[in-house]
């Protein structure tokens, strides 16, 4: 990430006079059990990455140190931060374990260098669509602030030694830097830092304006020294009359603003009349900030006329990431235009400095669901000037970051979703086409269903089935409302569509039969009877076959003729098979080896066999249809037609000698000779007649599938599926009901 090379042989240490100024900058800020924690981290790093280079051949220890300067003494972090800041690239490039650093260090560096660990595994991709996400992403791995404040100062570093890198990493750090890092540091009040990644970033991306600006910042620098001179010299002389302690700098605007005012504005360099600003700033106690401020605001107005459109107040009401000053822009006679910035002493050190102005973390949870939020919370908590400026974070609420998850596509591109959104949130986020015809995903080499819950930084690959299409039960597995509208959105075409398909059909019948009656008549009829409310379920009734059609016949005919047709009494004839009586079975209907020629057959959806408790079902054109107790279907037609519901059961001895077909599920190890070690079992040892056999992947490392075989009874089945499960590598094996094809 920084530029590391590896010796070929053992390097000498790095000498320590080399870091002289950081070791003085430790012993000016730290009290001596943290100096002394400070070196020992400093000792450790440097035995660790010994005879690791940058790509200009300097130590890579370079780089932790210049970082944890920049730690110190422009942000204003303390021990823990700078201990985090010079172990990191040791602990990122796994030379450094957790627990050493933990048993000498304690608990805090660990989960700092854990959080600057994740970020340094996110892999951006240049893309301004992508670019708020990423932001969020870095952020949401900040569990800690210091996190990414240490992450700001280590990108800052990389920033100051850019000349270093080949030319690829310079323009992506470069964007990088100005879309990703000046932003979040803008956010966090750190301007200093902002303003210089947005010059660096610009010098790469775009070197002619860079250079260009900068040249004719330096060539207008002494006429604008001169000019600032003669503005202030009245308002310096009212104030010192009226004895107030102040001072004034004068702000030139960085490069990268007046290159991005050109651009926006369309304006050219000379037309940019605000390149620089005036800030005065007061010393003064905080309950006289906003009286002193207003005090100074007229004084400058005494001289020079405001423009009051460009006048904003962040004393009363502080920008969001709690930036205070007052901000006027006023007219000389001469006709220039000049900004002034007044503010406090206090104030100009929280606009200098950021969040790290001061420091006093308080318990204060909220309940914000947006890393804005978090930030403005982070800025509040650092600002309170009696604190003591090495008091650092133990603790702080980042929940409102946490209630989303960050999510990339195999190409790299980052998905932001809710907490606790799922594969198929993912899917229609990708594409309401994807998401229609997902049928689960592909994470970490493993194959998971539409409903599992995504992690942060997770890498999804969508996959998709054309035969795929969405069922209501997927309503219950999405969390975003833009899934849940695709999703009910394709279940209102599907229902259309079987209507049409139900009405075509309808039309096609009513035509056949020569029945001169209006369609909507019909399914008036239709839904009285079968008591649905719209015409809507009856279409969808007969394309899902829910209504037998020669039984709507006799229905509508009953109804053109005036009949009064009561579902309850309604008996359709058909041929009763022959009953038998046994005082300890009672009146049921008896299956036995003529079935064939009795006018009934076995239900195609439960493929009942001999040993299975059954039941008859009289239907309209088709004699009866023996169910399993168990079917699917069985709840509905007794409950629908109990009147055509007939007790049954099997002949004792009938059928023992095979014919009935039955269905075994297998899963099993995707090992070499599985399929034949399966037929060799059914077929050679138990010889069992296979008719048909479908196996194939299912996901990493498994096979699974349909064997469709030939038995005589449910103890047959039972003894397959007994003997498969004795084979190594065989998962499940148990039977399954419904159509087979066979």
């Amino acid at each position: 990430m920084n530029g590391t090379t590896a010796s070929d042989t053992a390097a000498p240490p790095v000498p320590k006079e080399r870091y002289t100024k950081f070791f003085d900058l430790v012993h000016e800020q730290f009290n001596e059990n943290s100096e002394a924690d400070i070196r020992e981290a400093f000792d450790m790093a440097a035995a660790a990455l010994a005879g690791m280079m940058r790509y200009d051949g300097t130590p890579l220890l370079d780089h932790s140190v210049k970082t944890a300067e920049i730690v110190i003494s422009e942000i204003g972090l303390g021990r823990n931060s700078t201990i985090s800041t010079l172990l990191h690239d040791a602990a990122r490039l796994g030379l450094l374990d957790a627990e050493h650093i933990e048993a000498r260090f304690g608990e805090v560096p660990v989960s700092i260098l854990e959080g600057m660990n994740l970020i340094s595994k996110v892999r951006t991709k240049v893309s301004m669509t992508q670019a708020d996400n990423f932001r969020d992403l870095i952020i949401s791995y900040s569990s800690d602030p210091r996190v990414i404040l240490i992450k700001l100062a280590d990108r800052l570093e990389v920033m100051r030694s850019l000349a270093m890198f080949p030319p690829d990493k310079r323009s992506k750090k470069s964007w990088e830097s100005l879309n990703l890092y000046a932003q979040i540091a803008h956010k966090l009040g750190l301007y200093s830092i902002k303003s210089e990644l947005e010059d660096i970033s610009l010098s790469y991306l775009e070197p002619t304006d860079y250079e260009y600006i900068s040249r004719r910042l330096q060539e207008t620098a002494q006429e604008r020294d001169t000019f600032i001179a003669g503005f202030i010299a009245p308002i310096r002389e009212r104030l010192d009359a009226q004895g107030m302690k102040y001072h004034i700098k004068a702000r030139t605007k960085s490069v990268y603003s007046i290159w991005r005012k050109m651009k926006r504005t369309g304006v050219t360099f000379d037309e940019v009349f605000d390149i620089f600003a005036i800030r005065i700033i007061l010393d003064c106690p905080q309950e006289n900030e906003k009286q002193l401020c207003w005090n100074v605001y007229s004084i400058v107005t005494d001289f020079y006329t405001p423009n009051p459109e460009r006048m904003r107040d962040w004393i009363s009401i502080p920008k969001s990431n709690g930036y205070e000053s007052l901000h006027t822009t006023v007219v000389t006679r001469e006709g220039r235009w000049v900004e002034i910035q007044i503010r406090s002493e206090r104030m100009d050190e929280i606009a200098e400095r950021g969040i790290a102005a001061h420091w006093r973390y308080k318990g204060v949870h909220g309940s914000g669901n947006r890393n804005d939020e978090w930030l403005a919370r982070l800025r509040e908590l650092m600002e309170d000037s009696s604190a003591d400026r090495n008091e650092v974070a133990h603790s702080i609420d980042t929940g409102a970051s946490l209630d989303e998850v960050f999510v990339f596509t195999p190409t790299g591109d980052l998905r932001k979703l809710p907490k606790g959104a799922t594969v198929l949130d993912f899917a229609f986020d990708i594409h309401s086409q994807v998401g229609a015809t997902c049928t689960g995903a592909r994470i970490g080499g493993r194959n998971v269903p539409i409903k599992h819950v995504l992690q942060n930084g997770d890498i999804v690959t969508v996959l998709t089935s054309k035969n795929q299409i969405p069922k209501p039960d997927w309503l219950a597995y999405v969390t975003t409302a833009k899934a849940r509208n695709k999703i009910k959105a394709c279940l209102r075409e599907q229902v259309a569509k079987e209507s049409k398909l139900g009405r075509e059909e309808l039309e096609r019948k009513l035509k056949n039969w020569k029945l001169d009656i209006p369609i909507d008549d019909a399914v008036a009829a239709l839904g009285k009877f079968y008591k649905l409310k719209t015409g809507t379920e009856v279409y969808n009734a007969i394309a899902e076959e829910e209504i037998d059609l020669l039984e709507a016949k006799d229905i509508i005919i009953r109804y053109q003729n005036g009949e009064t047709v009561d579902p309850t009494k309604t008996r359709p004839t058909v041929q009763q098979p022959q009953r038998e009586s046994s005082s300890s079975k009672g009146d049921a209907l008896i299956i036995d080896d003529s079935i064939r020629s009795l006018d009934y057959k076995l239900a195609k959806c439960c493929n009942p066999i001999y040993g299975d408790d059954v039941f008859g079902f009289v239907t309209v054109s088709s004699g009866i249809t023996i169910h399993r107790s168990d079917c699917p279907n069985a709840r509905r037609l007794r409950e629908q037609y109990p009147y055509r519901v007939i007790e049954a059961r099997w002949r004792d001895g009938a059928r023992q000698q095979g014919g009935f077909l039955a269905s075994i599920r297998i899963v099993a190890e995707d090992s070499t000779g599985m399929v034949n070690r399966i037929t060799e079992t059914v077929s050679g040892e138990l010889k069992i007649n296979i008719r048909s056999m479908s196996i194939s992947p299912i996901r990493e490392g498994r096979i699974g599938g349909l064997i469709n075989i030939e038995v005589s009874n449910t103890a047959v089945v039972d003894m397959v599926a007994a003997n498969l499960m004795k084979i190594k590598g065989v998962e499940k094996a148990y039977r399954v009901t419904g159509h087979t094809n066979v």
